[in-house]
């Protein structure tokens, strides 16, 4: 076992803080990857604060992971020494179902393994992953990937959830040029799926309850900004949109939304795991053919795919650095209003002179 430095939660109601953990041997597949940043995202809180009902503890977040190589297993090809590389929410999976086949890996049938709060495959060593919210990780290579050179590391690191979970359904869905597309919310997820949609070509509208947020939205090249709350403004805008988009992240009504969409229009939710607050009412799509969907992260493929994309169209996520002891501040912030930005931890601030000596050692560097 390799010893590491965490920042963890150990209860529902505790704060996040440093806690010394464990990381299994690296075997001859495994990267191992000193992490430099790491994004905050809202499914961190959920996960730390037990509001999905199924955490472990303690619980170390993170699922947007970037860093460099510092090892790699004797039947590694992909990575050596040194690379910068990323790692989002999945580091394992069976690759043997049909989703893994066909490159569906966050659909594996018998569930991928997370980058934290996870029933390790490895019950030998460790029953429970824990994630990037500390200074190492040990990934099995293909759930590892490359960085392009022309995109920096801490803009990097929320590709890896916002960017993706964002991009797979709006690749899915066909958004290109002429699409009219809605993204509900500009928080990490939203302000994301806003420049990705904008690079395939769609005509993008920003849907908000928070009409302050219509000045970042302009500067992101949103032509149209519709206030939800606004009942004249919603219903100037009925039946105007191909494809939506919601990033809520809690519980809400999708109804008004699915008002917005033309014939055979699509909403997709991808923000929120809860029930929706409200029943959907059929009455409102049937007759026009509408439909309501979901989608989940991105398989390897894809999330190659996305940072190709990214890279070729220079864009970046927007973020905020701050020192891994501004985290729970971070969390308190997020929870209130949804940031138009994302948070990203500079994760070298996790470390004193003796955790490095220390990890420099137990790594034969």
């Amino acid at each position: 076992m390799i010893k590491a430095i965490g920042y963890a939660a150990k209860s529902s109601f505790s704060s996040l803080k440093p806690l010394s953990i464990e990381r299994r041997n690296p075997g001859p597949h495994d990267v191992v990857v000193e992490i430099l940043y790491c994004g905050i995202c809202h499914s961190d809180i959920h996960q730390a604060q037990n509001e999905w009902k199924n955490t472990i503890y303690p619980c170390v977040p993170g699922h947007e992971i970037t860093g460099r190589v510092v090892q790699v297993g004797s039947k590694v090809k992909k990575f050596k020494t040194g690379d910068a590389v990323a790692i989002g929410p999945m580091i394992d999976s069976c690759s043997e179902c049909q989703s893994c086949q066909e490159g569906l890996e966050q659909y594996c049938e018998k569930g991928y393994l997370g980058a934290y709060n996870g029933n390790a495959r490895y019950p030998s060593e460790t029953n429970l992953t824990f994630g990037g919210f500390s200074n190492m990780i040990v990934v099995q290579q293909d759930f590892v990937f490359a960085i392009p050179k022309n995109i920096d590391l801490a803009e990097a690191a929320p590709l890896m959830c916002a960017g993706i979970t964002t991009y797979s359904p709006l690749r899915y869905w066909n958004v290109g040029k002429g699409t009219k597309v809605g993204i509900v919310g500009l928080g990490g997820l939203g302000h994301m799926a806003i420049k990705l949609a904008l690079a395939m070509g769609a005509e993008v509208t920003l849907i908000t309850h928070s009409p302050e947020k219509k000045a970042h939205a302009k500067k992101l090249g949103v032509k149209k900004v519709i206030v939800s709350t606004d009942k004249k403004s919603m219903e100037k805008n009925a039946n105007t949109l191909d494809f939506i988009l919601s990033t809520i992240p809690e519980s809400h009504d999708a109804n008004p939304y699915i008002g917005l969409l033309k014939r055979d229009g699509v909403l997709t939710v991808v923000g929120c795991i809860a029930p929706l607050a409200k029943a959907t009412d059929l009455s409102k799509m049937m007759f026009d053919r509408k439909t309501l969907s979901t989608s989940l992260l991105g398989g390897v493929n894809e999330t190659e795919e996305l940072l190709k994309f990214c890279s070729k169209n220079n864009i970046k996520a927007d973020v905020k650095i701050i020192p891994i002891e501004d985290v729970n501040k971070a969390f308190k912030s997020i929870g209130k209003s949804e940031p138009d930005f994302r948070y990203v931890i500079d994760m070298t601030t996790i470390k004193n002179k003796k955790e490095e000596k220390g990890l420099l050692r137990i790594l034969g560097l």
